[in-house]
C-alpha cells in the first residue's frame, strides 16, 4: 500500500502549473488532495481532469494574501476530512521582470511579498495546528534557485524566496519534537504550460542557464515533493532540496 493511502494534503496554487503537476502525483500515490487557488472555477476544472469522479481532488478557493481566507481553508478541510498530514505552499508569483530596484513600482514589490512569503506564513500559521491535531505531518514550501542566488531584474521575487527558506528553518526547528518535518525545495526553470506559450528563443536560453541543457519537467518537481511528504524523508527537516539540474552547484 502506497504511503499516501488514506493521507490528506493540501496543494496551494494548484489550478495549473508545478502546483497542478504535484496534485496529479499525489493523486496517483493515493492521497486524497485538496487544491487551491484564487480562480474557484480554474481550480474544479483542474480538480476535474485529475479526477472526474471528484472523490479524491477536491477544488477550494483561497486568496493566499488573505489571512481570513486561509484560516477558513484549513477549517473547510477538517470540516470534510477530520484530519491533514500534509501540505504544499506552492503559490507564488513571480513579478515584474528585468527592473531595477530603483525603478521597481512598490504596489508590484507588495503583491509579490504578500503572495509568496506571507501567504507561506499563513499557511503555516494555520496549517501546522491542522497538521498537529492530525498527529502530525510534512510540509514542503516552494523556494526557488532563487531562494539561495540572486538575479538581477526580479528582486522582489528573489527577496521573497529567500525569506521562504528563512521561514522554513524557523518552522521546523520550533515543531521538529511534535512530529512536524518542514523542508523547503528550489526548482529551476520547469517545463510548464506557461513556459510552453514562451518564444523558442527564451525556452532554449532558459534550457541553457541549467548544466543539463533543459528545464525541469512537472513530475520531476513533484517526485521531490512527494519524497519529502513521505516517510521516506523522515529524518529530513529545515533543508533545502534543489530541482535544478545543476544550477546552484555553479
Amino acid at each position: 500500500m502506497s504511503y499516501f493511502e488514506g493521507k490528506t494534503v493540501l496543494v496551494t496554487g494548484a489550478a495549473t502549473g508545478v502546483g497542478e503537476g504535484v496534485a496529479q502525483r499525489l493523486y496517483q500515490a493515493g492521497a486524497t488532495v485538496f487544491i487551491s487557488g484564487r480562480q474557484l472555477e480554474q481550480v474544479k476544472k483542474t480538480a476535474y481532469t485529475i479526477d472526474p469522479t471528484g472523490e479524491k481532488v477536491i477544488a477550494l478557493q483561497a486568496d493566499m494574501t488573505s489571512p481570513e481566507q486561509v484560516k477558513s481553508m484549513f477549517e473547510a478541510i477538517l470540516a470534510q476530512t477530520g484530519a491533514l498530514h500534509g501540505l504544499v505552499n506552492n503559490a507564488g508569483i513571480t513579478g515584474p521582470h528585468n527592473t531595477s530596484i530603483v525603478d521597481y513600482n512598490i504596489d508590484d514589490w507588495k503583491a509579490v511579498m504578500d503572495t509568496d512569503i506571507n501567504g507561506v506564513f499563513y499557511g503555516l500559521k494555520y496549517g501546522i495546528p491542522a497538521l498537529l491535531r492530525s498527529g502530525g505531518g510534512s510540509i514542503v514550501n516552494l523556494s526557488s534557485t532563487n531562494g539561495i542566488v540572486g538575479i538581477a531584474g526580479i528582486s522582489a521575487y528573489t527577496a521573497a524566496k529567500h525569506a521562504v527558506l528563512g521561514i522554513t528553518r524557523s518552522a521546523a526547528l520550533e515543531f521538529a519534537q511534535q512530529g512536524i518535518r518542514v523542508n523547503a525545495i528550489g526548482p529551476g526553470y520547469v517545463d510548464t504550460p506557461r513556459m510552453q506559450q514562451l518564444p523558442n528563443e527564451v525556452r532554449q536560453w532558459m534550457a541553457s542557464t541549467h548544466p543539463m541543457k533543459r528545464m525541469a519537467t512537472r513530475k520531476e518537481v513533484a517526485n521531490m515533493v512527494a519524497f519529502l511528504l513521505s516517510d521516506e524523508s523522515s529524518f529530513s527537516t529545515g533543508a533545502f532540496y534543489a530541482v535544478d539540474g545543476g544550477y546552484t552547484a555553479q
